[in-house]
């Protein structure tokens, strides 16, 4: 895909892994709708990119009718969405024990039902041209159980396993479907991580995100990058300790 002109959807993108892959989208000419909850800082996040490539959209992505919203506006402002980033979500790191019914309730809303709603929406703009780019930003959360983020893995797993049967479904009218699974990355994700300690020096920065997604969206049309699992070299599942 050549990305010059593409028009991109990315939800939680007013900071982040969403705002680095806009930033990097529109250095490579594309047109860009940052949808977040947050107002303020979709808003701050617009003014520091090119007005002619850059739309704001302010919504909920656990709201099918603010999904929809999303679709409308983009289209009224440039046209049917060629990409779609679903990149929103959100963790309460708690033992189990302490979570709240509310912050189930959040956690599996936005990060399993938004990925859901996004992904029916980008279809349904996708399909009558027969092309189109669906990326999954879930987790390496996906890949194994974690103390203090059980519910947040719970719905990574969810949205793992939709995401592999949208990759098929989506096959059969030539769209392409990736899911992208980062290890640790130093965002706001941890500013709730009370139960133990984040060791953010050793962890990714949101611009690695950007550049995978952005390699992933460039490759050749023939070729489908299924699942890019990205981790930090330090990430303590990899590293070897002398003896």
């Amino acid at each position: 895909m050549n990305l010059q002109g593409q028009i991109c959807v990315i939800t939680g993108a007013a900071r982040g892994i969403g705002l680095a892959t806009a930033q990097a989208l529109i250095a490579r000419g594309a047109k860009v709708a940052l949808v977040d909850l947050d107002f303020a800082a979709l808003t701050q996040a617009l003014n520091s990119l090119p007005e002619s490539q850059a739309l704001a959209i302010t919504a909920d992505i656990s709201r099918g009718d603010d999904v929809a919203r999303i679709v409308t506006e983009t289209v009224a402002h440039w046209g049917s969405p060629t990409v779609w980033i679903n990149n929103a979500g959100l963790a309460r790191h708690r033992w189990i024990p302490d979570y709240t019914e509310g912050e189930i309730d959040v956690m599996l809303d936005v990060n399993l039902k938004g990925t859901i709603l996004g992904s029916q929406a980008a279809l349904r703009a996708m399909i009558p041209g027969r092309s189109g780019h669906i990326v999954n930003v879930i987790s390496t959360a996906s890949l194994r159980g974690i103390p203090s983020e059980t519910v947040y893995c719970a719905a990574k797993w969810g949205v793992r396993g939709f995401t592999q049967g949208l990759a098929e479904e989506a096959a059969a009218h030539r769209i392409r479907v990736t899911a992208v699974l980062p290890g640790g990355v130093d965002t706001a994700f941890w500013d709730d991580a009370s139960q133990r300690e984040a060791p953010k020096q050793l962890f990714l920065k949101p611009e690695h995100i950007a550049d995978g997604i952005l390699r992933c969206l460039e490759m050749d049309d023939f070729c489908v990058p299924r699942e890019l699992v990205l981790r930090s070299l330090d990430d303590s599942d990899f590293s070897v300790k002398p003896e």
